[in-house]
């Protein structure tokens, strides 16, 4: 599942960026220690590389209510393609065991550190709670309450009618056609047999 705050993009056209509520990006999450020498595998939450490889300041924290995070100093980092994670060094992180003690903590980088995005692009965080409108009918459908990851990512969708049913619908530009971040909608043009 991803993180509320994760970092990601994704292909549709582009619009204003929002205001997040939380002063931290969550970019990954460490699931186990690499090795013997205190590498450290982070499953990414952002689709910027430079998260996990140029070294500088970042922030951990166990959970999304930790409200004062641990900075971190990243040494180095690189793709495990066929895995699809970053094997990453933090400065006084030497050994296996602190390695593993690491596992489960959230890295995060500063919100207001967040790149440009080229047109075309979204942070996905800024489409949770738009409202979802069926393009052809111009119905309005439900909200976005979360963005789910099977390969590609998926607009979890509360239904208006049935109440509080939720449907997944892929996120790709032909279902999910425009998003306008200034009106807070989605427009989706969903086959038929997508919703209930």
């Amino acid at each position: 599942m991803h993180d509320p705050f994760a970092e990601n993009q994704s292909g549709q056209p582009m619009s204003p960026e929002t205001e997040l509520v939380d002063p931290w990006l969550a970019v990954g999450r460490i699931v186990g220690a690499h090795g013997l020498e205190g590498d450290v595998k982070v499953y990414p939450d952002s689709d910027f590389p430079e998260r996990f490889e140029q070294p500088g300041q970042r922030w951990l924290r166990s959970g999304q209510n930790e409200s004062n995070p641990q900075p971190v100093q990243l040494l180095k980092g690189r793709f495990i393609r066929q895995k699809g994670l970053y094997v990453v060094s933090f400065v006084g992180v030497n050994s296996r065991y602190q390695a593993e003690e690491l596992r489960g903590k959230i890295m995060l980088v500063r919100s207001c550190d967040r790149p440009s995005l080229a047109e075309g692009e979204y942070y996905l965080s800024d489409l949770i709670g738009l409202s979802v409108i069926h393009q052809q009918s111009r119905k309005a459908l439900g909200t976005v309450v979360r963005i789910a990851s099977a390969g590609n990512d998926l607009l979890e969708i509360e239904l208006l009618d049935p109440p509080k049913m939720t449907v997944l619908v892929p996120f790709v530009t032909e279902i999910v056609p425009k998003i306008d971040l200034l009106n807070q909608n989605i427009e989706i043009s969903p086959p038929l047999g997508l919703l209930p």
